[in-house]
């Protein structure tokens, strides 16, 4: 039976490969805990799993099912240091709090792996990422990134491609140079949801899926969180709810964005594919980017069209297909047989947005399209923080991030209109 998320739409190829999903019950009745985690994405099981080991009473609730939001349905790339390239982080922070973002983000890459091989999560992970130009007028920073990275940060592991390397990488000569990293790779977003999600459990930590947060408060030293069948009170709190919170908690939604992102996947091209022969994954230096890689049985999943309003299009297969034909003219034909989207949470300066929102309660995400690593590794640092360590949790707490001008009523409209600027730039 085809299970159909009510939050995003499409049906994905990563449910159509994981069997049954196990399933959680929800909440009911009254509880007292430690800390209450309101979100089940990767931030929020990762978070119970690591407060579980070590031995925190953690009640986690997740609104739909665990891998229904940007957490099991997003592109599976890990990427490399944050979202901003660490010239621009350098250039606004110095070159001391970049350096320490960046080895943070590259901690949060070998955390990902070694938490999957540690606990027998098998999530289909291929090394290897190409970051290719789509403009002539863009080699010289991609040329100049690799060596920055190699020389001032001491990354040795992105090499700049010409346009002939570049061709053979990819299989199409659309672009026209760009970037390998040998350092990080590709991912089953889902398959880490779901180990995660039993590790939390095995762990001891309580947790509850279709159980929906209607309100969270801070009152006479507790935290409580109110839901349709019980009441949670703990001494700590983590709203791990990214692009779905809705009105939950005022400051995250001035500061987190949801925007829709879509993918489709084609049948598997066969052993004999110039697609992708190494089986990297790929992203674009398009500001509204594109990004595909080949799944483990030769398919191409392949991202690319971004909404940012409310409304779900109708048409994923329609668009994703123009999208692949521009790169791959050969594929134009070729039969896409999933198609499925979800919603990222971005924020002003594409940096995550970590802040104690109220009393004991901190709020974690709008991971801007970069957050298959950090958000898992967010989740660890929130429990250290509970432990008793909150320094490296304060370096993504001391990223100034602003709200979205135009508040909840005016800020999709504005940021439509703003981005939809970039993606005509994208095209000039």
């Amino acid at each position: 039976m085809t299970y159909l998320s009510p939050i995003s739409p499409g049906y994905s190829w990563y449910e159509d490969t994981v069997g049954e999903r196990p399933a959680y019950p929800r909440l009911d009745g009254d509880c007292t805990t430690d800390v209450v985690i309101v979100g089940g994405g990767f931030t929020g099981l990762s978070a119970a799993a690591n407060l579980a080991k070590a031995g925190t009473n953690v009640v986690l609730i997740e609104a739909h099912r665990f891998g229904d939001g940007a957490s099991g349905r997003n592109g599976g790339q890990l990427g490399t240091g944050q979202r901003a390239w660490v010239e621009e982080l350098e250039e606004e922070l110095g070159f001391t709090r970049a350096k320490a973002l960046f080895d943070l983000a590259e901690e949060a890459k070998a955390y990902v792996i070694d938490f999957s091989a540690t606990h027998g999560i098998d999530m289909d992970y291929v090394p290897g990422q190409l970051s290719v130009v789509h403009k002539k007028r863009y080699l010289d920073a991609y040329r100049r990134h690799s060596e920055i990275m190699a020389t001032r940060f001491g990354y040795p592991h992105i090499s700049f491609m010409d346009a002939t390397e570049t061709a053979r990488r990819l299989g199409s000569e659309r672009f026209f140079g760009g970037n390998r990293d040998t350092g990080t790779g590709h991912i089953h977003p889902l398959k880490l949801v779901i180990g995660t999600a039993r590790v939390a459990a095995e762990a001891g930590a309580k947790i509850f899926e279709n159980t929906k947060a209607l309100k969270i408060e801070s009152r006479g030293g507790k935290v409580v969180v109110t839901t349709p069948s019980g009441t949670i009170k703990a001494a700590k709190g983590l709203l791990a709810v990214n692009a779905y919170g809705g009105d939950l908690e005022p400051d995250s939604a001035a500061h987190v964005m949801p925007i829709g992102s879509f993918i489709g996947a084609t049948v598997p091209l066969g052993h004999d594919s110039p697609v992708i022969p190494g089986g990297e994954s790929v992203d674009d230096s398009r500001f509204v980017v594109r990004y595909f890689r080949k799944s483990k049985d030769g398919r191409l999943l392949f991202g690319g069209r971004e909404i940012y309003a409310a409304k779900d299009p109708k048409d994923i297969h329609i668009h994703i297909r123009r999208q692949i034909t521009e790169i791959y003219p050969a594929l134009k034909d070729v039969e896409i047989t999933h198609g499925w989207g979800g919603f990222v949470g971005i924020t002003m300066p594409r940096k995550p947005y970590v802040r104690e929102v109220m009393p004991n309660v901190i709020s974690a995400g709008g991971y801007s399209g970069h957050g298959v690593m950090l958000s898992n590794f967010v989740g660890k640092l929130y429990a250290e923080t509970v432990g008793g360590n909150r320094d490296r949790l304060r370096l993504l707490e001391d990223l100034k991030i602003p709200p979205f001008p135009g508040g909840r009523r005016l800020r999709a409209p504005l940021l439509f209109l703003a981005l939809n600027w970039y993606a005509l730039r994208d095209r000039l």
